[in-house]
């Protein structure tokens, strides 16, 4: 099941509320947030749509990037297990840890 919504490069969640009765989402990878919502599958893609639209032309009017930077760098939270095994496969292939986790999450990138 796909629980995302992509539109002119944005990449927008979409859950649903029991208790209100409703679709509902945000823009993710921006640094502000900008939630919609709508009762149905066509008036959540439109609303998101809009959503999109209006942040755009916001961003533009005050000169802001609407895309969020991202540095390059994140921790990993692994097992123990799992993270000795990865510095022992690394240590074999001779290259850092970070490098082979670099190609493993390329590797996820290009095979979706």
């Amino acid at each position: 099941m796909k629980n995302t919504l992509n539109y002119k490069g944005f990449l927008g969640s979409v859950s649903f509320s029991e208790e209100d009765n409703v679709l509902y989402g945000k823009i993710e990878c921006t640094d502000d947030l900008i939630l919609y919502e709508g009762n149905s599958v066509t008036e959540i893609k439109n609303a998101f749509k809009e959503a999109v639209d209006d942040y755009i032309e916001i961003c533009k009017q005050t000169n802001k990037p609407c895309k969020k930077s991202f540095k390059g760098s994140f921790n990993v939270r692994l097992k123990p297990d799992i993270h000795k095994r990865a510095a022992m496969l690394a240590t074999i292939k001779g290259i850092s840890l970070n490098q082979l986790v670099q190609k493993a999450i390329e590797r996820e990138i290009e095979a979706a």
